[in-house]
């Protein structure tokens, strides 16, 4: 890593600034080729007023000291912008390198032409996530606080920007390497046992490394059991409202966004395709998917608009199943419940200030395992219990909004499940008696895949496969 990197460091497109960032040895030599620092004074002369304003050459670029000028072409000494630039040397500093930050005015153009000539005057552009990557790479941060970047960036909601946030901050990090603490006094011991048998050392038994090995599973699974809250904290939930047509679920959807996002009217078929919008429920990342009702129909478009509503429910992690509560079931309303069968459903009973026909009896014994609510969409009867019902499905009443390390990262999840595979297996080889050399072997490769989460234990594939992920300039 001894060349310099550069690239825009925010959003591309029209903004108020955009910053140019530079990180590696010749980060301060790159901005003085194309900096000017310049210092304002006031001055009289000749086609001047008393108090206009002149400029001169600034003061040389001081360390973390913002400083005014213009970006210059040096071949022409043509202007492209007039700036703030501020270097910041190493080691603290994002990188742990020089860096260099500049200000732009927030137009394309601008940092395009600054961009290009950083490139021009001894920097190179940066692949995706190498400033975070040189960060990791340098020991600023270990690899899971690296990947927790990528989730603060893409953040849906506060919840999901704390528990990212958390992470970077090193929680997962610090749990992590708890439990391999743990695992090392293990293997050390096993290994001084292996190694030493005749020393003067107190023997390792199976009954003390029984219960620690125990000790460990338990803190992995601790760790797993909020995986799947996590991904849902981290993806959304995909909520997929379906029902025979006219039954309120484009009423519901406009119900939860607040706005009228659907059309609503009293004639069946009105929605057509399916509709996806994006809200946020108590900190919960929520995409909504309001399907066109399904019925038999002879209309070409309809029928197009019911296969994706049938497809939309068999992609979606809840399906709000929604019925007239006013009329007797029909036999699409059965076919429907046949439909989702197996999949986690919340039944709602709409129209609740008409007179009610169905009974919650009626919907169990199609749906046995459905939760029922009964709504309206006129007064908003019943939608409090539909977010807690959602709330509830996300936290399983196991993790608590307001504070517990939840894991997020499929890649972490999957390798915690990897290494509770091997402790388990230790354990039952612990249970029979078997050899201290075999348990050693499950003990160290689950050791090897926690230190994967963190980057301990990694190969350079999949740290470019983590990296590759990220935007370019973070």
């Amino acid at each position: 890593m001894e060349d310099t990197i550069s690239a825009v460091a925010t959003a591309w497109g029209e903004g108020g600034i955009g910053i140019v960032r530079i990180s590696g040895p010749e980060a301060k030599d790159v901005l003085e080729r194309i900096f000017m620092p310049i210092k304002k004074k006031r001055t009289k002369g000749e086609g001047l007023q008393p108090d206009s304003v002149g400029e001169t050459i600034g003061s040389p670029i001081e360390n973390r000291r913002m400083t005014y000028g213009k970006i210059i072409d040096p071949r022409d000494g043509t202007v492209v912008d007039e700036v703030l630039a501020v270097y910041m040397k190493a080691p603290y500093t994002y990188t742990t390198e020089d860096v260099v930050e500049i200000n732009c005015h927030g137009s394309v153009v601008s940092l395009r032409k600054t961009l290009a000539l950083t490139l021009e005057h001894g920097a190179r552009i940066a692949e995706p996530g190498e400033f975070t990557k040189r960060a990791f790479l340098n020991g600023r941060i270990d690899l899971s606080q690296a990947e927790a970047v990528i989730d603060l960036i893409r953040a849906k909601t506060d919840r999901g920007f704390d528990v990212a946030m958390d992470q970077m901050e090193g929680s997962l990090s610090r749990e992590i390497k708890a439990i391999r603490a743990k695992l090392m006094d293990v293997l050390v011991n096993i290994t001084v046992n292996l190694d030493y048998p005749d020393e003067d050392i107190e023997e390792i038994t199976y009954d003390k490394l029984d219960r620690d090995l125990r000790d460990i599973d338990r803190d992995i699974d601790r760790l797993l059991n909020t995986a799947k809250t996590g991904r849902l904290l981290r993806e959304g939930l995909a909520v997929a409202i379906i029902g025979k047509p006219n039954v309120g679920k484009s009423s519901l959807m406009n119900r939860f966004l607040r706005e009228s996002r659907a059309i609503v009217t009293d004639i069946p078929g009105t929605t057509r395709d399916v509709i996806e919008e994006s809200m946020s429920l108590r900190g919960i990342p929520v995409k909504l998917i309001d399907t066109a009702g399904i019925r038999e129909t002879d209309d070409i478009i309809e029928k197009i608009g019911i296969e994706k509503s049938m497809d939309a429910f068999n992609r979606a992690d809840l399906v709000i199943f929604v019925l007239d509560g006013s009329r007797e079931l029909s036999e699409e309303d059965r076919e429907i419940a046949e439909h989702i069968e197996g999949k986690k459903t919340l039944v709602l009973v709409n129209k609740a200030d008409l007179t009610q026909v169905i009974t919650e009896k009626q919907i169990k014994a199609l749906n046995p395992e459905s939760h029922v609510i009964f709504t309206s969409m006129e007064s908003g009867e019943g939608l409090d219990l539909v977010e807690d019902h959602i709330y509830d499905m996300v936290y399983g009443g196991q993790v608590k909004q307001e504070n517990g390390l939840i894991v997020t990262n499929v890649r972490h999840s999957d390798l915690m499940k990897k290494a509770k595979d091997e402790i388990e297996a230790a354990i039952f080889m612990c249970g029979g008696g078997e050899a201290l050399d075999f348990l050693e072997v499950n003990v160290r490769q689950c050791f090897e895949y926690l230190g994967e989460i963190i980057g301990e234990a990694v190969s350079d594939t999949i740290i470019d496969e983590v990296f590759a992920r990220f935007c370019l300039g973070k």
